[in-house]
C-alpha cells in the first residue's frame, strides 16, 4: 500500500497494512541543532518546508513515512498585502512594525517568539472599508498565480500544478486548504479587537465573517471546478487557548458555523470526504460546532496541559469524527522509557480506529534526535 492508501484506509475504518509515521514537520531552530549535531546538512535545515524534497529526505532519516501536512493553499488572504515598514526604532534597538496584514507589532531582534502587538490598522467601517474591503475581491488570480508542491518541486497551477492535482496515483495524500474562517479575522483585528467590534458594531462584525467566507468559498470552488482531485479539505483556525477558545462558542456557532456548512457542503459535492480542522489549545467547546457543520478531523490535537485526546472526543461525537495528531512531542526532549510510556497512551486510541497519531505539533528544539528515531522504529515494530 502507499502512504496516501494507508492514511486513507485507517481514516475511513478500512483495512490496512501497517500504520502510516507521520509527523507534522520541524521548528527551524530545531533544524539548526540537528545541523550542528551532524544529523542533517545546513542546506537540509535551510531549505525544509512542508512536503518538500528535504522533508522526504529529513523523515526518512528519522523513520516517519512521510509529513501530514501538505495542501495546495490558495489565496485567500488579503491581496495586495500591506508593504511592511518600520515606524518606530525605539533607544534598545526594538522597532515598531506595520506587518503585512496590518498589524503594528514590536519587533526585538533575536528573539523567535511571536512579536507583541502593538495596534491594529482594522478597528471599524471606516478601516475596513478603506484598508481591507478592497483586499479581499475574489479573481482567478488567486488560483492561478498559486503554487503546487508535487513532492519534488513547486509548480505554477496552470503550467504543471494542475497535471499533479488531476492525478489519482500519488504515493502521499494532498489536501485542500480551504482557509480561514475566524482565525485570520481574530489576526487583523487582535483578541480584543474582535471582542468590542463585536459589541460595538455587530453587522459590521457579520460583514467582514461574510465577505472573508465569501471568499474562501470562491476560490474552494474555482479549484474543484478545474478537475483536480484532493484526499482531504482543510481549515486553519488557531482559535484557542491552553483554557479554552478565544471566542465566545455561542458567538462562533452563529456566526462562523454556517459558512464552514456551505464550504463543507461543497467540498463533498466533488467526493472529499475527509474535512480536518487545525485549531490548537483546548477546543472542545468548539469541536460540536465543526463537527454539526461538516468538519469530521481534528488536527493536531494538541495533549499540552490539559491532555487532550480522541476518546472523549469519540464518545461525545461517534465515529465519524476522526483526528491526526495527539501524540505528545514533549517525550522527545526525555528519553526512551517516556517515549515507551507515550506509544502506551497511543496504543488503545489507535485501535479506536479513524485515528493517525502525529506529534501534535511541530517537533521542537529539544527534541533529541535519537529520540525521534527511537519513537519512528517502535511505532513501526508494534502498529503493523
Amino acid at each position: 500500500m502507499t502512504n496516501r492508501e494507508r492514511a486513507l484506509a485507517v481514516l475511513n475504518y478500512k483495512p490496512y497494512y501497517r500504520l502510516p509515521i507521520v509527523h507534522f514537520g520541524f521548528w527551524p531552530e530545531t533544524l539548526v541543532k540537528w545541523a550542528d549535531e551532524g544529523h542533517i546538512t545546513e542546506e537540509q535545515a535551510r531549505n525544509w518546508c512542508d512536503g518538500t524534497p528535504i522533508d522526504k529526505q529529513i523523515g526518512d532519516l528519522l523513520g516517519f513515512d512521510f509529513g501530514w501536512y501538505n495542501c495546495f493553499t490558495h489565496n485567500s488572504d488579503l491581496s495586495p498585502t500591506f508593504e511592511p515598514k518600520v515606524l518606530k526604532i525605539h533607544p534598545d534597538g526594538s522597532r515598531e512594525v506595520l506587518s503585512s496584514i496590518g498589524v503594528i507589532e514590536l519587533a526585538k531582534d533575536n528573539t523567535v517568539s511571536i512579536p507583541a502587538e502593538i495596534d491594529h490598522l482594522l478597528k471599524d467601517r471606516a478601516s475596513w472599508e478603506k484598508h481591507y474591503l478592497s483586499k479581499l475581491q475574489f479573481s482567478t488570480e488567486r488560483i492561478t498565480g498559486a503554487f503546487v508542491n508535487t513532492g519534488s518541486e513547486f509548480l505554477p497551477f496552470q503550467k504543471g500544478g494542475l497535471d499533479f492535482l488531476l492525478r489519482e496515483d500519488r504515493e502521499n495524500v494532498v489536501g485542500l486548504h480551504c482557509g480561514s474562517l475566524f482565525g485570520r479575522i481574530r489576526n487583523w483585528l487582535g483578541v480584543e479587537g474582535i471582542s468590542y467590534l463585536y459589541m460595538d458594531d455587530e453587522s459590521l462584525f457579520d460583514e467582514i465573517i461574510r465577505v472573508n467566507a465569501d471568499l474562501c468559498f470562491e476560490c474552494v470552488k474555482t479549484v474543484l471546478k478545474s478537475g483536480a482531485k484532493f484526499d482531504f479539505a482543510h481549515f486553519w483556525e488557531d482559535i484557542c487557548f491552553k483554557n479554552g477558545p478565544l471566542v465566545i462558542p455561542s458567538v462562533f456557532d452563529a456566526k462562523v458555523g454556517p459558512h464552514y456548512k456551505r464550504i463543507t457542503d461543497l467540498v463533498r459535492s466533488y467526493g472529499i470526504q475527509i474535512v480536518s480542522l487545525d485549531c490548537d489549545g483546548l477546543i472542545d467547546s468548539l469541536i460540536g460546532t465543526w463537527f454539526r457543520n461538516g468538519v469530521n478531523t481534528m488536527f493536531p490535537i494538541e495533549v499540552g496541559t490539559w491532555n487532550a485526546e480522541i476518546r472523549p472526543w469519540r464518545d461525545k461525537y461517534g465515529t465519524e469524527l476522526r483526528g491526526v495528531g495527539g501524540m505528545n512531542k514533549t517525550v522527545f526532549a526525555y528519553d526512551m522509557a517516556a517515549i515507551d510510556a507515550e506509544i502506551e497512551r497511543l496504543r488503545p486510541l489507535v485501535e479506536l480506529g479513524g485515528y493517525i497519531p502525529c506529534p501534535d505539533h511541530r517537533i521542537a528544539p529539544d527534541a533529541k534526535w535519537d529520540n525521534v528515531r527511537y519513537y519512528c522504529d517502535k511505532m513501526r515494530m508494534i502498529f503493523h
